[in-house]
């Protein structure tokens, strides 16, 4: 069975789901038709999820049987590949690509990942996006209210992540704050691979022009760079419930997939533009980028020395 060659291994709500999506385009590339299976970060399974995390990836799992179309059996959570024969199924479909792939962000924060990649695929090559890790908790907690993970404020939620610091099981506090301090996570993956096989990105400037990105992301794997991808699909609007207790309980009784599907297709649009705030209206109180910004500062300096980069607007 094929063993992918590369990895997008993170960090997490930094656009590497639309990597994943813009890499699937190319006829030289496979990616795993699952996104986080999460096989190389033993700390993301089922046992270490609490109760709520737990229910998050059995609904995603259910949706494995068409996804896989193999007609084996799925476990009930099957959408986190925690054991090899599970892992080796979602390359099945590999036909002879230049490039196959997997993507799994929590590959950037787990203290064993780089290792455990080295171990099976020592020539593989990793992509790396790293985000100014205010944004990308402020970005992690909108998906988490979305998903109905959580209904606090976000003010809330940092001092509740700050309590579970280190906790014993992966939930919506953990390691919501640790995800987001890179110097030692990047120098685990410097640890493991030649620097040649790494490329690392930065958010910021990355995603100003995708096309430069993909193309560079092309010329890296080995693959046809002169291939155009297209754009028009955008992952992940930032957006954010009005009603933020509703939405959570609406989420969390099951009652809202059912719901939804009563609703005429031509009110869909309408509703989901009085049910929520978008894009600029969606911003982080400058209060709270500040206690972030103290809350990273440190990493932020030894992450500047290990890469010799400026990243002083991290720090604004």
């Amino acid at each position: 069975m094929p063993l992918p060659n590369f990895f997008i291994a993170g960090a997490g709500k930094a656009g590497t789901t639309s990597l994943y999506h813009y890499l699937r385009q190319h006829p030289e590339i496979y990616m795993s038709p699952v996104k986080e299976p999460c096989y190389f970060a033993p700390e993301i399974r089922a046992g270490a999820m609490d109760d709520a995390t737990q229910r998050h990836v059995a609904l995603q799992s259910k949706s494995l049987p068409e996804v896989l179309g193999d007609g084996g059996a799925v476990k009930a959570h099957g959408w986190i590949a925690a054991e090899w024969e599970d892992y080796l199924r979602l390359f099945q479909g590999v036909t002879g690509e230049k490039a196959v792939g997997e993507a799994s962000a929590a590959y950037l924060w787990s203290e064993t990942a780089a290792a455990n990649i080295r171990a099976r695929v020592p020539e593989a090559k990793i992509l790396l996006i790293l985000r100014d890790p205010a944004e990308r908790a402020f970005s992690q907690y909108l998906h988490q209210v979305s998903v109905g993970m959580t209904g606090a404020s976000f003010r809330e939620h940092l001092t509740r992540c700050r309590e579970h610091s280190g906790a014993p099981c992966v939930s919506a506090t953990f390691p919501f704050l640790e995800a987001g301090s890179y110097s030692a996570q990047v120098e685990r993956f410097l640890a493991s691979f030649p620097r040649e096989q790494l490329r690392i990105y930065w958010y910021e400037e990355a995603w100003r022009n995708p096309g430069e990105l993909l193309g560079d992301a092309f010329r890296f794997l080995e693959v046809d760079a002169s291939f155009e991808v297209d754009f028009s699909h955008r992952d992940h609007e930032r957006r954010a419930p009005r009603m933020r207790g509703l939405h959570r309980g609406l989420k969390r009784s099951g009652l809202w997939y059912p719901l939804k599907a009563l609703v005429p297709r031509r009110v869909v649009g309408w509703l989901r533009g009085a049910a929520f705030r978008k894009g600029k209206q969606v911003t982080m109180e400058a209060a709270d980028r500040r206690y972030l910004v103290d809350y990273y500062r440190e990493d932020i300096r030894r992450l500047e020395g290990l890469m010799g980069r400026d990243l002083a607007a991290w720090l604004r």
